[in-house]
């Protein structure tokens, strides 16, 4: 559970900085004072945040790809998001399985998405993931 808290705060950093231009390290230390992490969990939250923004680029790229009828603009900030942080530790980290990335990105999008949030973002996650194999 612990992971998918710092999951969530790196998404919230995410969504703060799309929305409003936030400070990434500012919004972060705010949420880490509001929901305490253990060390291991805060560290992996960041590195969450500052690669995903560092490779925004790329990774939007890869989620275009495949939202052929969906440019980013138009996507709910929340899916939006959410699959920008899955396809981050889809791609750049190893040490938790792509399926169980994708299976939390689900969760969030649910959880802060609307109705249709959770298969929006299985479905281009998946497609992604295939790509890597």
């Amino acid at each position: 559970m612990s992971r998918r808290k710092a999951r969530e705060i790196a998404f919230k950093v995410l969504f703060q900085v799309d929305q409003v231009d936030a400070d990434a390290r500012a919004a972060f230390n705010y949420l880490v004072e509001q929901t305490p992490l253990e060390d291991n969990n805060r560290d992996f939250s960041w590195q969450l945040v500052e690669g995903c923004l560092q490779s925004l680029p790329e990774i939007d790229e890869k989620i275009t790809k495949y939202s052929r009828e969906w440019s980013l603009s138009r996507m709910l900030s929340v899916d939006r998001n959410v699959m920008r942080l899955a396809c981050y530790e889809i791609l750049h980290m190893t040490e938790t399985h792509p399926v169980v990335v994708i299976d939390e990105a689900i969760e969030i999008a649910k959880r802060y998405g609307n109705e249709n949030s959770g298969g929006f973002v299985n479905a281009i996650l998946d497609k992604i993931l295939g790509e890597k194999k």
